[in-house]
Order: structure tokens, then sequence, then C-alpha cells
């Protein structure tokens, strides 16, 4: 169902054609690098944290080599970053782990886009599930992500290649 929440959300740009449907699991940065033949650090992995408020998260929109930084992430949301469990994470986007996405997501969720992305012309984000992912440029994982801001909450990235 997710991922035909996807498909339905991406029609509005005539994008749900692009949606790449693997045969093989891309549920984690490693698999779906493999699956899709590109470097780990080009999967765009989203991450489901709890928000300010109790009733709703935030997601965090990361290049695939970054790692959340507490410090970085108290400073710029002035909380501890606590992830949702699987549980509350399907509940809130729709998406099961594995396949969360900052698209056709269940709630209107705040979406944080981590400058580690930066780096690269495109990357390649899931799409509601874990046999799915979608080739975009920063602009349009920005546009299409209903990106709130650009934060840097990561680390562990600085040293990669660009582009």
């Amino acid at each position: 169902m997710s991922l035909e929440a996807v498909k339905d959300y991406f029609k509005q740009w005539d994008k749900e054609e692009d949606i790449i449907e693997l045969e093989l699991s891309s549920a984690t940065v490693e698999l779906a690098a493999a699956a899709l033949h590109v470097e780990p650090e080009k999967i765009a992995k989203t991450l489901a944290f709890r928000g300010i408020d109790s009733e709703y998260g935030i997601l965090i929109v990361a290049a695939g080599d970054a790692k959340i930084d507490n410090k970085k992430f108290r400073h710029t949301f002035g909380m501890k970053a606590r992830m949702l469990s699987p549980e509350e994470t399907l509940e809130q986007t729709g998406h099961a782990v594995g396949g969360v996405c900052p698209f056709g997501l269940a709630h209107p969720l705040p979406v944080f886009m981590d400058i580690s992305l930066k780096r690269f012309d495109k990357v390649y984000p899931a799409c509601g599930s874990s046999t799915s992912a979608i080739g975009l440029s920063i602009e349009e994982l920005y546009e299409y992500g209903k990106g709130k801001e650009w934060v840097d909450v990561c680390k562990g990235w600085e040293d990669g290649e660009e582009n």
C-alpha cells in the first residue's frame, strides 16, 4: 500500500513512472546501493525522530554515509535525538522501516534535509517499500520531499568525495 501511496503522490509531477521497483531488498543503505549499482553515500536515507511536540515526529533525510551527531541535533532542534520505534514510524509516516521516505506521508510531518546530501548531483531515496527507490536531483528531493529547511545534524560524511 505504501508504494502505491508514493506513486499516487508523484503523479502531481508526472514522476510516478520514474520509481524503480527492485527485485532485491533495498531496506538498508548497503542493500539499496547494491541493488541500484550506486555508491552507498548516494542513498538518501530518511530517519524518523520524536518531534518537539509529543504527537508527531520529524524526518531527517541524509546521505547514506552520514550518521546523526547528537550534539548538532540538540543544538539545531533543542532536544535529544530519539528515533521513533518501527511501529511509531509506520503509524506516523505510513511507511515501514526500510521504505521510509518523505513522500506520500500518512501525516504531514516536518522534513529536514541534511547538508550531507548537497555534495551530490543525484541521490536515491526509498519510495515507501523496501524494494523501491527513485533517482532525484537534490533540488527535486527538496521540492518533492517538501523540505522545511537544510540542517547540519550529521557527522562521518565530511571526507566523502563530491558528486
